[in-house]
């Protein structure tokens, strides 16, 4: 590959870039924030510069800042060969990642009541990139698509089949940090890679997934990202009677309860402090503590049911921003894990590991950092040498 990939993260009002060389060794990173309120430019070792609002309003103003600030401090669109975008949903036709052309975007549009607060930020800042850069080669790498290896009876609702037919589906999410988890057993805990093991993607959006040979099997999201686990304002798992007595005897709107069940709700909610795993594990009131205890009593009960599925278990893996930088949380759940046969090494466990279980004949636990742009950057490099290949 000649030229460097930009990797694309948007939200809807901040879009994060990275560059990697065709090597994927990494290079410049940062973000555009504040999109159409107080928008400014932040790289990492640089002063923030602050953006006119008028200016920058939208994705499309916003990547060409990006396109802008590469081609005046580090590569100009002659030198960038591809860009990747991590795309949230795949739906049941992308099973992989794909170079992006006017039909992949259509099915990408029609994708969107599935994932209505996360798709359309990545559309428009596709479409948006080929404004600013239009000779460059696109492509979408999705947070579902690791999971379609699921065996059906993983993807299915008890709903009426005829849903099931229209996609109505658990289709599970982060993927991509999943699947970086997966190639990295082969180097860090090699003696696990082809075996079952939880991972914990534990952050802002957290979620569990089964691995069973480094293929996923099983997950705790499911038609949407709102699923499973207790995370920083979402919800997780909740019984949808919920949502109908929230209509029907709290008068809320559809609207309203969607900003509930993923804004307000979670560690946010239960504490109604923070949600910032940090500021609540330096707390010492009761609803801080109790949101604490409820995020790994989620994540425990969660453990259990995966380790069921995969029926046994060979290792347990913690990523992610709380995964990797909360001693508390992991030293809580294997402790109650202890039945599955864990002993924590409490020093490596305030150290960060790699592994943090003592050794023993049980399953060893570990934390393994996850890098999903390195992720999105090995595909897009291997799809577009693979294209440059004479057929």
């Amino acid at each position: 590959m000649d030229g460097v990939i930009l990797v694309i993260n948007a939200g809807s009002s901040s879009i994060k870039f990275s560059v990697f060389g065709a090597d994927l060794q990494a290079g410049p990173h940062g973000q555009v924030e504040g999109i159409g309120t107080a928008p400014h430019l932040s790289v990492p070792g640089l002063a923030d510069r602050a953006l006119d609002p008028q200016r920058v309003a939208d994705h499309d103003a916003a990547m060409q800042v990006i396109h802008d600030w590469l081609v005046a401090h580090h590569a100009g669109e002659r030198n960038v060969a591809a860009i990747g975008h991590r795309v949230v949903h795949g739906g049941q036709d992308f099973a992989a990642p794909v170079r992006i052309d006017a039909a992949v975007l259509a099915a990408l549009d029609a994708l969107v009541p599935l994932a209505p607060l996360h798709q359309p930020h990545a559309l428009a800042a596709i479409r948006a990139a080929a404004k600013a850069a239009p000779a460059v080669a696109q492509y979408a790498v999705f947070d579902t698509s690791f999971h379609r290896t699921q065996p059906r009876l993983a993807q299915l609702f008890a709903l009426p089949r005829a849903l099931g037919d229209a996609g109505v589906l658990r289709y599970g999410f982060h993927g991509i940090s999943y699947e970086y988890i997966a190639r990295r057993l082969h180097a860090v805990a090699p003696e696990i890679a082809g075996g079952r093991v939880i991972v914990a993607h534990l952050g802002n959006g957290a979620s569990m997934c089964a691995l069973d040979g480094g293929r996923s099997v099983a997950t705790t999201m499911g038609f949407t990202a709102l699923d499973g686990l207790m995370m920083g304002t979402r919800c997780g798992a909740i019984d949808p009677g919920v949502v109908l007595y929230l209509i029907r005897e709290r008068g809320m709107t559809p609207d309203a309860v969607e900003h509930l069940l993923y804004s307000e709700s979670g560690l946010l909610g239960v504490s109604g402090l923070s949600s910032d795993m940090r500021v609540l594990l330096a707390r010492a009131d009761d609803a801080a503590r109790e949101a604490v205890a409820l995020f790994v009593h989620r994540i425990v009960r969660e453990a259990g049911a995966l380790a069921a599925v995969l029926g046994g278990l060979d290792g347990f893996v913690f990523t992610a921003g709380i995964g990797e930088h909360a001693p508390p949380v992991r030293e809580a759940v294997l402790r109650q894990l202890r039945w599955l046969g864990f002993a924590i090494d409490a020093a490596a466990n305030e150290a960060g590991g790699p592994r943090i279980s003592a050794a023993g004949p049980g399953p060893s636990a570990w934390v393994i950092p996850t890098d999903e742009n390195r992720m999105i950057a090995e595909h897009v490099r291997d799809l577009h040498d693979r294209a440059k290949e004479p057929s």
